[in-house]
């Protein structure tokens, strides 16, 4: 049944068939919904979290970029923070060099007034006196040349006996109420 123009004509088949297809679709559709319903809700919040990771993505790619063209347009700020960096590394590497001098300054004075000291003591044991009275003095002069240098004061060794004079606890004697002493070596008595 064909009208003049080639087309099929609308008829009641077609309708029919229409209304068919539609129970067959929709039977279709609901027996995969109640079959695959959470996984196919599951990929679709899947695709959406995706979607959503890759636009954030591309906007950030996009806001590099535009601070990249904007570290490109400003070429002299560049330049300038180099200089900066490079006058700060230069300065600190002068201080550094100022301090090693003096470093050298006092370990050279150090050996220097050691080696007086070894003079000292030499021409005192050619003489045939005691050196050690010399070496005490020259230490002495040492250390008052030392500490006048350094900025570090020295602490004095506290040298308080920790107990009384006569406390010795393997002896038993100068302490307490406690007066435990060890056996008596020697076989044991009794058979």
């Amino acid at each position: 049944m064909e009208l003049g123009g080639g087309e099929p004509a609308a008829g009641p088949g077609r309708a029919a068939l229409g209304q068919g297809g539609l129970e067959v679709l929709q039977h279709t559709v609901g027996s995969l919904l109640s079959s695959y319903g959470w996984y196919i809700v599951l990929a679709a919040v899947a695709i959406y979290l995706l979607m959503q990771k890759i636009s954030q993505g591309l906007a950030a790619r996009q806001s590099t970029q535009a601070g990249a063209a904007d570290a490109a347009v400003e070429p002299d700020v560049v330049v300038r923070r180099q200089e900066a960096l490079a006058a700060a590394r230069l300065r600190m590497q002068e201080e550094l060099n100022a301090q090693a001098e003096r470093y050298k300054e006092k370990q050279r004075q150090l050996e220097e007034e050691k080696r007086r000291q070894k003079i000292a003591m030499w021409e005192s044991m050619q003489e045939g006196k005691s050196y050690k009275g010399n070496l005490k003095l020259s230490q002495q002069e040492v250390e008052s040349g030392a500490s006048t240098s350094s900025a570090v004061p020295k602490s004095k060794p506290n040298k308080k006996p920790l107990r009384g004079g006569g406390y010795n606890p393997l002896s038993g004697e100068g302490g307490g109420t406690c007066s435990w002493r060890p056996g008596r070596r020697g076989p044991s008595a009794g058979g």
